[in-house]
């Protein structure tokens, strides 16, 4: 065991008293933001979208109109491509 290697370790971890600083003479400093006007929009767009509703109740309306008529039909060629999409074939 290297003694002199201890005492250098030993050293590092040897509290020493700290001293304080003082203030910056009279400056202060403040954080600031500053959205860029992309941002400002997206900002806007975001509420908008949030605060339409989540169901399009004059479509689901229609569609359950057309249900209960039996009026609705979807072609069968419009049905196949959407279940491959959902698919991803």
């Amino acid at each position: 065991m290297r003694i002199d290697a201890m005492n250098q370790v030993s050293q590092l971890y040897s509290s020493k008293a700290t001293k304080k600083t003082g203030q910056a003479g009279g400056l202060s400093f403040s954080d600031s933001l500053e959205i860029s006007r992309v941002g400002r929009d997206m900002q806007v767009a975001k509420a908008a979208v949030a605060a339409a509703p989540d169901v399009r109740e004059d479509r689901v309306a229609a569609i359950k109109a057309a249900l209960a008529n039996g009026t609705y039909s979807v072609s069968d060629e419009d049905l196949a491509n959407k279940l491959l999409e959902s698919f991803d074939i």
